[in-house]
């Protein structure tokens, strides 16, 4: 029987993750049926999908609640393509609550469950920890501290790896050093990068709020506004707004969308590490159902900042954090012009961000060496 590799990437920024290592994958295997859940930059390198990630990602409870019956059909259609093929590793990245529950399923079938970038179990769920002890044969992490935290829960094998986005940008950040130029720029024009999300209720919510903090930025300055679409957003949900916009840029080209700009507001995310990563001052924001926001309050212990980059810094203040009612326009426009005005204090933030690479850097070596062991040891023919 050919050999053949489950990966679950059920989210866009699960795909970025998997392309850190896919191409090599794909190098040590070519004959490999790689298979389950991905997007186009997976399909464009032979990936046969299951399910597209549109089809499949949602996000905040009462989304994934109205979606449980999908996400069973789902379960059962991936078991069973797994007894198909005989398949014996998976790898899944992210997607916390669907892949811990397919974790489990694998496990039992005796495939070799690679779980790629923890879940956050340390701001929530803490009890997840003892799935993945029981259930996963390696475990990746992304932050530093996650390691020791994993271990002393049970977890055997963790792996700490760099974060996958130094491995994404790794010739763009080489020796990269943010140069400050909006307060000499020729015009005075100022250059704000919109990143409304991944997601179409991020966008939905986000971009209103965004241009609305640039209506105002207007009234003192010159503005120049960059947006970054992503291919998992249905184009009708930009439309309304491109014509308040002069540079598009795709989510394939968000480096130079980063280059480009002085300041970003940005949607919750992995995409404030690479902001961080960039040393562009962002401005984080989250708005979701008031469901959601009710049971985040009242159910969830975690009080601490949710932007990545933020917490590698163990600075909350870092990239400001503007969550549902806070996240409006006006608030936005306030932090930002403060940025525009105050060039110490802007100079400050990029000194503050020249330490995230390092602050992202894991100690173990590269996934993708531990990951073709263990499909080299697996059974199928190569």
């Amino acid at each position: 029987m050919k050999k053949s590799c489950l990966i679950i990437a059920g989210e866009k920024s699960g795909e970025e993750h998997c392309e850190t290592f896919y191409p090599e994958l794909i190098s040590a295997f070519p004959h490999c049926d790689f298979f389950g859940v991905g997007g186009d930059l997976m399909i464009k390198r032979g990936f046969r999908t299951l399910f597209h990630l549109k089809e499949f990602s949602s996000w905040g409870i009462s989304e994934v609640v109205l979606r449980i019956p999908f996400y069973f059909n789902a379960l059962k259609k991936i078991e069973s393509e797994v007894e198909r093929t005989g398949c014996q590793v998976a790898i899944l990245i992210d997607f916390q609550t669907f892949n811990l529950k397919l974790a489990t399923k694998l496990s039992a079938k005796g495939v070799k469950v690679l779980y790629y970038v923890a879940p956050q179990a340390w701001a929530w769920k803490a009890w997840r920890a003892q799935v993945l002890a029981k259930t996963v044969d390696t475990l990746f992490t992304i932050l530093p501290f996650e390691k020791e935290w994993f271990l002393a829960r049970g977890v055997k094998q963790v792996h700490s790896i760099n974060h996958p986005l130094l491995r994404s940008y790794q010739d763009r950040l080489n020796h990269f050093n943010r140069v400050v130029t909006h307060f000499e720029r020729e015009g005075g024009i100022k250059r704000i990068v919109l990143l409304p999300g991944s997601r179409n209720f991020e966008v939905r919510n986000l971009l209103p709020e965004f241009l609305a903090a640039i209506e105002i930025l207007k009234k003192e300055f010159r503005i120049e506004v960059g947006v970054v679409t992503t291919s998992s957003v249905e184009n009708r949900i930009y439309l309304p707004y491109l014509n308040r916009i002069e540079k598009q840029f795709k989510s394939e080209d968000l480096a130079d969308a980063l280059l480009w700009a002085d300041v970003a507001l940005a949607a919750s995310g992995t995409v404030t590490l690479t902001c961080a990563l960039f040393q562009l001052p962002t401005v984080v924001a989250y708005k979701t159902s008031i469901l959601n926001e009710f049971i985040y309050e009242n159910f969830i212990s975690y009080k601490g900042p949710i932007s990545l980059a933020n917490i590698l810094h163990q600075a909350p203040a870092l990239f400001p954090e503007l969550v549902q009612n806070g996240c409006s326009g006006f608030n936005i426009a306030k932090i930002v012009k403060c940025w525009l005005t105050d060039r110490p204090l802007y100079e400050k933030i990029i000194s503050q961000l020249k330490l995230t690479a390092d602050f992202s850097k894991g100690s173990d070596g590269p996934e993708v060496k531990k990951m073709i062991e263990v499909l080299s040891s697996s059974g199928g023919v190569v």
